[in-house]
């Protein structure tokens, strides 16, 4: 079972149509779906590729090298237990936002000046994707992204607008692991935020999604952008789109790649379900069939930063406070 790979141009020609309805079975039925064709240049993405991987080797290896899961491993190994490591991640992490901008690598050659001009290539597409998800859910053009802005279009926000969407970055790699059964690349969770834009690595696997109660491999295509659902999509669309499970296995060998930008409603957002989805006429009386509460954003993401690995829908109810 492979996960569905969508041709994006084909989106404004005469299969228009058709890779619409593609795409809508994919936030349907999968919650994961990759793009090619999606207008980013490969020239771009090879640049992306390749400051990536230098800035690991360069400026994150030594430490991971010294970080926790190393050595909560080494010290498992050196007793020869049976343990497993627990509750910490194989993984090499760091952000990219424009909030945090000074604090970007600064070592690696063209780095900044290269993810820069990625993230504003990729927030194009975000947009692009978030308005296929409006036109698929019957809703207006940029409701989902006014909704993301705290109710105002993106035309009105800017980075210094305590309600601008969110758009964040995630720079991670997973090492070589001497023993990849006692620990996890990345632990299962779904995402907290909206729509979630991968760039990963094209010869390392690793990625799984649960599709159907079983686990499947989201396999590397060059230069594709794989697309998730998070959760406040799926309030949104009161659970027609299902944010999905996915995890990260680590590997005995491939050091793999992966870039994941976040497109998120800002924190002062309030998210529920879209009106257009949820009021029906039954006996010229308003019916509210909401299958999600009205919450605040930054009050989710409150609940998510304690809860991220566990269930996801209780999360919805703890995130309410008076709105």
């Amino acid at each position: 079972m492979a996960i569905p790979v969508i041709d994006f141009s084909k989106i404004e020609g005469d299969d228009r149509a058709k890779t619409l309805a593609q795409i809508a079975v994919c936030c349907e039925e999968w919650g994961f779906f990759q793009l090619i064709n999606h207008g980013i240049s490969e020239e771009l993405l090879e640049r992306v590729k390749k400051v990536a991987s230098e800035c690991y080797k360069h400026e994150r290896e030594p430490s991971f090298k010294n970080s926790k899961p190393v050595k909560m491993l080494d010290e498992i190994l050196a007793a020869k237990s049976d343990e497993k490591v627990e509750n910490v991640d194989w993984e090499d992490v760091f952000l990219l936002s424009d909030e945090n901008h000074d604090e970007w690598p600064s070592k690696t050659p063209l780095f900044k000046e290269t993810m820069k001009e990625y993230r504003d290539e990729l927030k194009k597409l975000a947009i692009k994707v978030t308005e296929v998800m409006d036109l698929n859910l019957g809703l207006p053009k940029g409701y989902i992204n006014k909704a993301f802005n705290g109710g105002e279009s993106d035309d009105n926000n800017n980075n210094n607008n305590k309600n601008a969407a969110f758009f964040g970055t995630k720079v991670s790699h997973y090492p070589p692991c001497p023993s990849p059964e006692k620990v996890n690349g990345l632990r299962a969770h779904t995402d907290a935020g909206g729509v979630i834009l991968l760039y990963q690595d094209d010869e390392v696997n690793g990625l799984q999604i649960l599709k159907d109660g079983e686990w499947i491999d989201v396999q590397p295509h060059k230069n594709a952008i794989v697309i998730n659902t998070g959760d406040q999509i799926e309030v949104l669309s009161n659970g027609r789109y299902k944010s999905v499970w996915h995890r990260v296995l680590a590997l005995p060998g491939g050091n793999r790649r992966s870039i994941a930008s976040f497109y998120n409603p800002s924190l002062n957002a309030t998210i529920e379900p879209a009106r257009e989805l949820v009021i029906e006429k039954v006996e010229k009386e308003e019916v509210n069939s909401a299958k999600y509460p009205k919450f605040v954003f930054g009050d989710y993401m409150s609940v998510y930063a304690e809860q991220k690995f566990l269930a996801k829908e209780p999360r919805f109810q703890k995130a309410v406070k008076a709105v």
